[in-house]
């Protein structure tokens, strides 16, 4: 295959992996969907057009040769990298962030951090194995899609400690947001089927997300949902409960 063939299956293969339309690849360009469609199925394009899709899609001559595709990403970090994150929030911020398609001034323009300050940080989630860090801007993700954390890990216990009490502070009153507590007495087979539910939901938040990803941060807003089911009861009721009950449940 012909260098220059190879060069353009190669940003073909990251914008199927990457799920990124040509549409959503032209507005990054700022050019017509038309252009982009004519330039990737025809080749021919100017190297001043190559370099600028290299740079919006922050890859370089490498990760063409040897598309994304090919290589193993990982889909859950080691307890000892998760550690590490938790030990500096700002790393962990910077993971999040990245992880949702976050470009580097992007996330200088929105966070209180020096050019130096995250390009530390950058260099330390290299050396963790959490991205490939290319200067001065370029980095490349390599954690997989269906990426998620450690159940019961280091990130895991941090959320909870750290953010759960704010996170359900709020009245859940605006736009967009909604609460629901709902208790009762199921069976385990029911429990198994709600619990399946719950895992359906979560993959339809990651694939909106995924979709989403692909739009401009302005027509985006951050959003958490938090989904648990566990066999509990409030306290003070139970408190109220006769001894043998609370025994016998």
């Amino acid at each position: 295959m012909p260098a220059s063939n190879q060069l353009l299956q190669g940003i073909k293969a990251i914008l199927r992996t990457r799920r990124i339309t040509y549409r959503a690849l032209a507005h990054k360009l700022e050019v017509s969907e038309a252009t982009v469609k004519r330039d990737l199925s025809r080749g021919g394009f100017s190297l001043r057009r190559f370099d600028e899709i290299c740079r919006v899609l922050q890859i370089g001559v490498g990760d063409l040769i040897q598309p994304p595709g090919l290589r193993s990403l990982v889909t859950e970090l080691t307890e000892a990298q998760e550690r590490s994150l938790v030990a500096n929030p700002k790393l962990l911020v910077v993971t999040y962030l990245l992880s949702n398609d976050w470009r580097f001034q992007e996330i200088l323009s929105a966070f209180q951090m020096t050019d130096n300050e995250l390009v530390s940080l950058l260099i330390k989630l290299d050396e963790l194995h959490i991205i490939e860090y290319h200067p001065p801007q370029r980095v490349r993700k390599l954690t997989a899609r269906n990426f998620s954390w450690r159940k019961d890990g280091p990130v895991h216990a941090f959320f909870i400690r750290r953010f759960a009490p704010e996170f359900f502070a709020a009245p859940f009153a605006g736009a967009g947001e909604a609460f629901r507590f709902i208790a009762g007495s199921l069976s385990p087979a029911s429990v198994t089927q709600f619990r399946s539910a719950m895992e359906q939901l979560a993959v339809q938040f990651e694939r909106l997300a995924r979709e989403d990803a692909r739009l401009p941060h302005d027509e985006r807003q951050a959003t958490c949902a938090i989904l648990a089911v566990r066999e509990w009861q409030i306290y003070d009721f139970a408190q109220l409960r006769r001894r043998e009950a609370r025994a016998g449940r």
